[in-house]
Order: structure tokens, then C-alpha cells, then sequence
């Protein structure tokens, strides 16, 4: 399984989901970063050693393969590993068997791998550097994984499991607002899921009382400035002003004044808004973060 998409756009919390969401979840979910580590020291992680392997080898250490035995092991940033690794990786992707560093028994371990990757795999395999038959081998069940700027929608969901966590590492109950997270969906989020993460951790900390509303967000990042022009707020179109449906199909309407006009119809539900603009949710949320439309709460 190959996930795909930008830095920080929550691979890593696609892979933890699959994990527990299948039935491999009793046993482990362990990840490695192979951009972080020289292949070497990646091989040693991966596979484990034998006392005496090498210097500082003074006992035999298990890897994590074995470790993920029946679980998941999820491998980010794959493209980043070196050919001569990628014939490693092959073959226990094939055949499910290893040796340990310095050890001659061949191991055999039944693992889910989970693998995640920003490059361009194809300009990679085209290039010479990423073996073609170990990206056929990953790329049998790919997930494209959007920026967080294509899928805005995504965004209340994501804050509150965030906060959930920020809550664990602060040992404290935090609550976040309405507003808090109407102005994080009017963001760009060029960072995408980390750099909301980032964002809601210091808006947490900037918050004495644990309530995150849109002062913490706006005073707790640098940069990231609470909007107050008259744009921001919502103001009656003519189209929305009709006692009488809208003909959403008219020329004479701007863009602005037709989604409102549809939100309006459908009582500000978007996704029932959506259908009527022949959108899919994410396209109008989008809509309602560029035009700079504050969504009623009916």
C-alpha cells in the first residue's frame, strides 16, 4: 500500500487508521522514517542484528520487522531510500524473509507494509534511481492523499482530533470553539495537517482557561491574523434578500451571490447546497473560504 501527497498532509495518521481499523489491530503499528536514518543504521532498524555484528553490536537486537510480526509496519517517505536498499526491501516484500545484520538463519515475518512518499516515483523510475519492479510491488493500492487546501471540509474533523490529542501531551481539558474553527477553515494551510497541529498547539498554550476560540488562534500564531474586513462578514445579496427561489442558473448572478443563494435554499447545509450547484462538498467549502462567505448556523 503506497500513500501519496504532499509533507504534512497526514499520511502517517492514514496509515495509523488502516492499521487500527483492520484486523491486525491487537498486534503492533510501527513506523520508521527512512529519510532519517543512513542506510546502514536503516538496515540494522529494519532487520535487526547478531552480537558481533559490527562495532557496538554487543547483543543480538531484534528489528522491527520481527517486532511488527502480524501487525503493520508503516515505511514514510520511501522514495528516499537507496537502490542497493530497494533490492533489500523487494525481496521481503516478496517473499516475506530476511536475514539479520551479521546472521545467516533466514527469518520469516507476516507483516502489513504500509509505505508513504512525496517524490515523484515515476520521474524517479523514469530516472534510474527508484527500481521499477519495488514501485509495482508498493503501488498496488495507492491513496492520493490532497493537500489540506483541496479538502477544507476536513478541517473541524481534523482540529478535534488534534485537540484531542494536544490534550493528552498538556494533561488538561481544552475546548474549541465555533469560531476557532471558522477561522481555521478560512486558512490556506500551505504546512497542510502539520502546520495545523503546530497551529492549534501554540493556540493552546496561548490559552490560559483551555477554551481555544479565535483570539487564541489568531494571537497564538505568528502570522496568522484574525480577518475583520466587511467581506468577512456575511452580507444579504440580492439574491439571498428574495423571498422567492433563486434561479440558481442565472447569468446575471456573480459567483458569490449564487452559493450563498444556494446555501440559503438549503438551509446552510453544504452538502445539500452542493447538489444544487452540481459541487461536491469539498469544492464548495473551498468556495466558502474563498469568497470569504460566513456560514450561518440555522
Amino acid at each position: 500500500m503506497l500513500i501519496r501527497g504532499e509533507s504534512g498532509t497526514g499520511k502517517e495518521l492514514i496509515a495509523n487508521a488502516i492499521h487500527y481499523n483492520s484486523p491486525r489491530h491487537h498486534a503492533n503499528f510501527i513506523k520508521v522514517n527512512c529519510a532519517a536514518l543512513p542506510e546502514s543504521l536503516l538496515e540494522s532498524e529494519l532487520f535487526g542484528h547478531e552480537k558481533g555484528a559490527f562495532s557496538g553490536a554487543v547483543a543480538q537486537r531484534k528489528g522491527l520487522f520481527e517486532r511488527a510480526n502480524r501487525g503493520t509496519l508503516f515505511l514514510d517517505e520511501i522514495g528516499e531510500i537507496s537502490p542497493s536498499f530497494q533490492a533489500k526491501l523487494l525481496r521481503v516484500l516478496q517473499e516475506g524473509e530476511f536475514e539479520r545484520v551479521g546472521g545467516t538463519k533466514t527469518l520469516k515475518v507476516d507483516v502489513r507494509i504500509i509505505t508513504a512518499t512525496h517524490v515523484d516515483l515515476e520521474g524517479a523510475v523514469e530516472a534510474g534511481h527508484f527500481r521499477e519492479d519495488l514501485y509495482y510491488r508498493l503501488n498496488v493500492m495507492p491513496i492520493k492523499l490532497p493537500p489540506l487546501c483541496e479538502r477544507l471540509e476536513d478541517v473541524p474533523e481534523l482540529a478535534r482530533f488534534l485537540i484531542k490529542k494536544i490534550e493528552k501531551m498538556q494533561d488538561r481539558k481544552l475546548d474549541l470553539t465555533d469560531s476557532a474553527i471558522r477561522l481555521l477553515m478560512r486558512h490556506d494551510w500551505p504546512g497542510n495537517v502539520r502546520e495545523l497541529a503546530n497551529c492549534l498547539e501554540r493556540a493552546a498554550i496561548m490559552s490560559g482557561n483551555g477554551i481555544i476560540d479565535d483570539e487564541a488562534i489568531s494571537l497564538g500564531v505568528s502570522g496568522f491574523e484574525k480577518r475583520t474586513s466587511v467581506a468577512d462578514t456575511f452580507e444579504p445579496s440580492r439574491a439571498s434578500r428574495q423571498d422567492n427561489l433563486v434561479d440558481l442558473n442565472d447569468d446575471s448572478l456573480n459567483e458569490r451571490d449564487r452559493v450563498i443563494a444556494a446555501l440559503e435554499q438549503a438551509g446552510w447545509v453544504q452538502a445539500k447546497a452542493a447538489r444544487l450547484l452540481n459541487m461536491t462538498p469539498r469544492q464548495i467549502a473551498y468556495r466558502i473560504q474563498t469568497l470569504n462567505i460566513k456560514v450561518k448556523n440555522i
